[in-house]
């Protein structure tokens, strides 16, 4: 087996380095953090899908998706995203919580809303985006978090779709990332 897998979304071109995660499975690591030109393309590409969507914010999960929000927050004019951290923070006043297994991730996790940010949304359309989505654990447990909060999702969206999850239909995303036996 190769030892990188050659990730191609439009005109741009990464070498992804190849790593097991289990006996079974292995990734083709995809790390969005510190490629801005990568992120300023999947920003417009994905802004473009969210031409005809009414949305209030976006929200995204720590840590990854945070850049790609930031470029997608300015690029659609919604000046606040909402981060999903993956622990409670002490600033946090009446946070929201919900346990979640990502598949890079051996341990089990939680994702929390900041109180504030929940009132925020109470009501509110929102955009969930991040970096790569999988096997939907992270995304399964952000839709908890935010029908918690009020809140209604009104698109998914990816860079990537990993393995299954380039065949879902609730998602919108820019390219397939395989998995690897």
């Amino acid at each position: 087996m190769p030892e990188t897998y050659q990730l191609k979304i439009g005109p741009l071109e990464r070498q992804l380095p190849l790593i097991r995660i289990n006996p079974t499975t292995t990734i083709a690591s995809f790390v969005l953090l510190g490629d801005a030109e990568l992120t300023a393309y999947a920003a417009d590409q994905l802004a473009q899908k969210l031409a005809s969507v009414p949305f209030d914010y976006l929200v995204t999960m720590e840590s990854k998706g945070i850049p790609l929000a930031q470029v997608l927050s300015d690029q659609t004019q919604h000046p606040h995203f909402i981060v999903l951290r993956k622990s409670v923070k002490d600033y946090m006043h009446a946070p929201l919580s919900e346990p979640v297994h990502a598949i890079t991730t051996s341990a089990d996790q939680e994702l929390v809303l900041d109180g504030a940010d929940a009132a925020l949304l109470n009501g509110k359309r929102v955009v969930i985006v991040d970096d790569v989505i999988s096997s939907g654990g992270s995304l399964n447990t952000a839709r908890a978090l935010l029908a918690q909060a009020g809140a209604i999702v009104v698109k998914q969206l990816a860079i990537l779709a990993e393995g299954d999850a380039a065949k879902r239909t609730d998602i919108d995303f820019l390219a397939p990332l395989p998995l690897f036996n």
